[in-house]
């Protein structure tokens, strides 16, 4: 009697070439299976993520501008950061158009910031390192264009809220907005 010098027994004969399709695709079907069911149970927590309603009710603000008189300025809170109402005078429009040809450090001529040529309305955060700019209160310092000045780090912005001097790398950011009628402004 010959006996198998070979510890382990003989492997089982291959698999026949419908079986392991059948085994392939059972595989691919599990694991999609797996990936579905897996998004699903997540998707309860990703939709915690998005905002609720009391905040989408404050997306947007409603600001009545029929009392402002040329040359005044107004700060509203839109999103936690201030809102500058600039109701311009005929000499601050002038001025602005007049420095569209300038060497601007961020280029973008006065048309394209405003909807209405005496209404500027910009987002009040220095595009430097985020502080509020000087400029909306009487007395306070304009900067050298007579714009807005941010005293943290010298930044100045002209009647367009456009930077001219200082370390701002950007103009002030306009916001989103629309005009419902002469006397009100829709933020947001």
């Amino acid at each position: 009697m010959i006996k198998n010098s070979n510890p382990h027994p003989p492997s089982a004969p291959a698999q026949s070439g419908a079986e392991g399709e059948r085994r392939d695709f059972l595989y691919i079907a599990t694991g999609a299976v797996a990936g579905v069911g897996a998004a699903l149970a997540a998707w309860p927590f990703i939709d915690s993520l998005n905002p609720t309603a009391d905040v989408l009710a404050i997306s947007a603000i409603e600001v009545d501008i029929a009392q402002m008189q040329r040359g005044q300025r107004l700060t509203v809170a839109w999103r936690g950061s201030p809102v500058f109402i600039d109701y311009r005078t005929q000499a601050q429009i002038d001025q602005a158009r007049a420095d569209d040809g300038a060497d601007l450090i961020d280029p973008q001529r006065d048309a394209d910031r405003v909807q209405r040529a005496e209404w500027l309305i910009v987002i009040g955060v220095c595009t430097h390192l985020g502080c509020v700019p000087l400029g909306q209160r009487e007395g306070d310092q304009l900067g050298d264009w007579g714009g807005w000045f941010c005293p943290c780090h010298g930044s100045h912005y002209d009647t367009s809220g456009r930077i001219r001097k200082g370390p701002a790398p950007k103009n002030l950011y306009l916001p989103p907005y629309k005009f419902l009628d002469d006397t009100r402004l829709q933020i947001g």
